[in-house]
């Protein structure tokens, strides 16, 4: 049996907290979110373990609290390595299903993350088939421009580069990359990781003098909006001095906004 089972607890049993326990549990996931944001993931994941059993003794495996914090510690899992953060991923997104719906943004929350740590793990087949279908249900629900539908399109893309074909990940990245500059502007953070992404695409097919163009784009952009020093922004540096020197970049998704299994969620404290 998985170690986060539920099988074996009363659900109903789940005792009634004051608004002191639940300021608490979102005060240990509040923790875990901040030092995963920072990159400091081997310290948020006993926080969001902490949090999460908190959650599911004091209000039960369906709550939304639980499934959040579920979703934070499979993220922090998947992030640090860990293979049961994949199997974290999933269980939760079948919860979600289950309590919320299937089109419930919350659930399409979990899809996206799921189909993003699926490409992570090398699994780009399952990655493809998922990201395809979480990218139908944001359009539909949300529209094409929407952030989360445009998330869920990046990662249609880099699926499709990481199963081998660049050409049509390149075809889909431009096009989004059109649509978000056209509703959001070019200084948008997934402006700027459409655009940094279609780059590494560029460069991996041989057009380096048109990655390198993209690549400075995104980095200026990247410096106005969040910084010279910010990390973001510092990898794009990276990857255009990558490209420059060796026409090839050192990593495709070079912006954390690109994978949305990086993605954690606070929760109210009452």
């Amino acid at each position: 049996m998985a170690w986060w089972s539920r099988e074996g607890r009363d659900r109903g049993s789940a005792r009634q907290r004051g608004p002191e326990d639940v300021a608490a549990l979102a005060a240990r996931n509040a923790d875990g979110v901040s030092y995963f944001a920072v990159g400091r993931v081997s310290e948020a994941v006993p926080r969001f373990e902490d949090a999460h059993e908190g959650c599911i003794g004091s209000l039960g495996g369906d709550h939304p609290h639980t499934l959040t914090v579920a979703g934070n510690l499979a993220a922090a899992l998947v992030a640090a390595g860990d293979r049961r953060g994949l199997e974290l991923m999933a269980a939760n997104l079948t919860d979600r299903v289950r309590v919320f719906g299937a089109d419930d943004p919350r659930t399409l929350t979990a899809a996206d993350a799921l189909a993003s740590a699926y490409r992570l793990a090398g699994r780009a087949d399952e990655a493809v088939e998922l990201s395809t279908r979480v990218t139908a249900d944001r359009r539909r629900i949300l529209g094409p421009t929407h952030p989360d539908t445009l998330v869920s399109r990046m990662g249609m893309a880099l699926a499709r580069a990481a199963a081998g074909d660049v050409v049509s990940a390149l075809t889909l990245l431009e096009v989004t990359l059109h649509d978000s500059e056209q509703a959001h502007g070019p200084r948008h953070a997934h402006t700027i990781a459409l655009r940094a992404n279609a780059a590494g695409c560029l460069a991996a097919l041989g057009r380096s003098d048109e990655a390198v163009a993209l690549f400075r784009q995104a980095f200026a952009d990247s410096s106005a909006l969040l910084g010279a020093n910010h990390p973001d922004t510092v990898a794009l540096h990276d990857e255009l001095l990558s490209v420059l020197q060796d026409g090839e970049p050192r990593n495709a998704a070079s912006s954390s906004a690109s994978t949305s299994a990086n993605r954690v969620e606070v929760i109210s404290s009452t």
